[in-house]
């Protein structure tokens, strides 16, 4: 494995999460693929936590740790390890999320009998306790104006071409929404965007994660829609408001089911 040129780069952010952070390791190496490399881009001046990630990882040959000089958030940091992948295609997992062990396999399968450049799948939402809260089922295919309104790609769920991504089609330097101007950029490239409909992913829904912070994703949808996808004031609020709204629909829908 060690001189063997990886099939997928798995890029992981690490900020604060040693709660979690082995269990999602754990998850990655139970997967029935195994041509992976692992990269972590550990963004956070506390250098504390180095040593037990360093712990985990140390009988593991396909990973290393890429230590950011300063904090430079979620986006800019899976950018570094975009730029550092070798793999032929590259998927992405936050600290604290969790794959099923066949997660790897049957998206590499997905997206070479589709022959397609991007990926996503549906996904449960667990607590801090790994407990059930609910399911969200994606659509088969997604257009540009239906991904408009509502994000509904989970970035740990997403695998993409190397080759696609690098140098042009990159996460942008936003606190939130920064995999979202992602998603649109890719999407007005690509047409559809294609996604599978087996849960291959459990999102861990925390109340302390930066992505709860609603006016932050306000500010930062004003700016997606207002400043990237060139729409005038009035229309940007507009799909603010939009968003805001079908977010909210979204969480009745998981969360209602149990």
């Amino acid at each position: 494995m060690k001189n063997k040129t990886p099939y997928v780069s798995i890029i992981i952010g690490y900020h604060r999460k040693k709660i979690f952070f082995k269990r999602t390791i754990q998850s990655i190496l139970k997967q029935t693929f195994q041509n992976f490399e692992i990269i972590i881009i550990y963004d956070d001046y506390d250098l504390s936590e180095l040593n037990f990630i360093n712990k985990i990882l140390k009988n593991n040959l396909n990973s290393r740790i890429i230590i950011n000089k300063k904090n430079i958030g979620a986006g800019l940091s899976r950018n570094k390890g975009i730029y550092h992948a070798k793999g032929k295609y590259i998927a992405f997992c936050d600290a604290d999320d969790l794959w099923h062990k066949d997660k790897l396999k049957a998206q590499i399968n997905f997206m070479e009998q589709k022959k397609i450049n991007f990926s996503h799948t549906s996904y449960k939402v667990i607590n801090n306790k790994e407990k059930i809260l609910g399911k969200f089922n994606i659509p088969n295919r997604l257009d540009y104006n239906t991904l408009l309104k509502s994000c509904d790609i989970a970035t740990s769920s997403v695998m993409v071409k190397r080759k696609f991504l690098r140098n042009k089609y990159l996460f942008s330097s936003s606190m939130t929404k920064e995999d979202y101007f992602l998603w649109l950029k890719i999407i007005k490239k690509e047409k559809y965007l294609y996604g599978m409909r087996s849960y291959l992913l459990m999102w861990r829904s925390s109340k302390n994660s930066l992505s709860d912070s609603i006016f932050q994703k306000l500010i930062d949808a004003f700016k997606l829609y207002n400043t990237y996808e060139k729409y005038n004031s009035l229309f940007s609020l507009y799909f603010v408001i939009r968003l805001s709204f079908y977010a909210l629909i979204k969480k009745l829908k998981i969360f209602g089911q149990f």
